[in-house]
């Protein structure tokens, strides 16, 4: 992953708002700090941002950079 962050499609940051909002399960494909893919199934607890990027919280104690999401419930993240 670049150290650069790179904001998300506003729409899709509508997506995580009202998944978060929602609280459900969701599975979540990000790219992590090594470079690998990761798959999650967990619930979007927070969204925010701090120093110059966007993250999520999960309830299973992962944060995730917004632009580190492949997809979110198998809405991607390159199609908006």
């Amino acid at each position: 992953m670049t150290t650069t962050y790179r904001p998300i499609n506003c729409e899709f940051h509508d997506v995580l708002e009202a998944t978060a909002t929602s609280q459900r399960r969701v599975t979540i494909v990000y790219v992590d700090a090594a470079g690998e893919e990761c798959t999650a199934l967990a619930r979007i607890t927070d969204l925010r941002a701090k120093e110059g990027a966007e993250y999520m919280q999960l309830d299973d104690g992962s944060v995730v950079r917004l632009d580190a999401i492949a997809s979110v419930d198998g809405m991607r993240l390159a199609a908006f």
